[in-house]
């Protein structure tokens, strides 16, 4: 496999110069905590519960992209496709705590459960309050009655954004985390992957597909997925891909949804929106109503080639949250 093709400077800083790209990118909202991947927003008021997301690094805009009105208060990122440390995520939530408490949302992965559970017990040692949302819509793995098994991908977005706009109404720390778990417990993904992106500073693949490959199912970071096949047409991909999602709620004639279809790097937009007529013709069939669409680029892995896709089935409060506007460097909502 060649060498990938990357605009750099030293691979060895690429992580350091990329978050120093990403605050520049705020015009002055938001700061960073010198030494650590900690961002924050300068203006919160006092007395908001605050939220603060977070993960590695590699997969942006999301999350130190995520930060502004109605969604992250402050965020935490590692090194490209490594967790956080305890350290920086203390860092962070310190930087955004009003005296209300914190709210955690990241993705269900071994270290960010680890190190995220252990800042919470550093701060509650100073006396901040935290909660933990742990982000588990990749149906790809783990059975329905098996969530802590899942993987968190794209479903991340929609958690954000309806934890952020229910903190900024919301007093109470534990109706926020409340809210925030009722959108995690409604979402569902999966994700299917057409070529392989890599590491900024070795430049090695993060897996390998046969040029007429792709793989069902795999998450984010190369993780196995369900099924490694021959290249198909684009409504076969989706059809398999939906089918899982469907039936792991399950989502019923009836039922009104948000859609996300998100590229995972290096897909065009001309091919995500392929895939989005095809997934709402399956929608229509089965008398679901997709009340927001959302197609782009928010959880990305590099230079990855496929696409996910999130489903989040609505109640009234949870419409509620979503549909409250929302802007970020990364995500803008209307």
């Amino acid at each position: 496999m060649k060498t990938p093709k990357k605009i750099l400077n030293d691979p060895r800083r690429a992580t350091e110069e990329m978050m120093e790209g990403l605050v520049l990118g705020y015009d002055g909202r938001v700061g960073k905590v010198e030494g650590h991947g900690a961002f924050f927003l300068k203006d919160i008021a006092d007395g908001k519960v605050a939220l603060l997301v977070g993960g590695g690094s590699g997969h942006e805009p999301i999350f130190g992209g995520f930060l502004g009105k109605n969604l992250a208060d402050g965020a935490a990122a590692g090194e490209v496709f490594t967790s956080p440390s305890p350290q920086t995520i203390c860092e962070a939530a310190r930087a955004i705590n009003r005296g209300k408490g914190v709210v955690f949302v990241y993705g269900n992965y071994s270290g960010d459960n680890m190190n995220f559970d252990m800042a919470a017990e550093f701060l509650a040692a100073e006396g901040i309050d935290t909660r933990t949302i742990r982000v588990r819509d990749d149906v790809a793995v783990g059975a329905p009655d098996r969530p802590d098994e899942r993987r968190g991908i794209a479903g991340d977005v929609f958690v954000i954004k309806i934890a952020g706009a229910a903190a900024a109404e919301l007093t109470s720390l534990d109706e926020v985390a409340r809210v925030a778990a009722k959108a995690e417990a409604n979402t569902r993904s999966m994700g299917v992957a057409v070529s392989p992106g890599s590491l900024p500073e070795s430049g090695k693949a993060t897996f390998e597909l046969g040029d007429d490959e792709i793989e069902i199912g795999m998450g984010a970071h190369g993780e196995k997925g369900v099924k490694r096949q021959k290249m198909t047409t684009a409504d076969d991909i989706v059809d398999q891909m939906m089918a899982p999602i469907l039936r792991d709620l399950p989502y019923r004639s009836g039922d009104e949804v948000a859609l996300l279809i998100n590229n995972l790097g290096a897909t065009t937009m001309f091919e995500l929106l392929i895939a989005n007529r095809r997934v709402r013709h399956i929608l229509d069939r089965e008398g679901i109503t997709v009340h927001r669409s959302f197609v782009g680029s928010w959880l990305t892995s590099q230079e990855m080639a496929g696409f996910s896709i999130s489903l989040m089935k609505l109640d009234a409060e949870l419409k509620h949250y979503l549909d409250m506007p929302a802007a970020s460097f990364g995500f803008t909502s209307l």
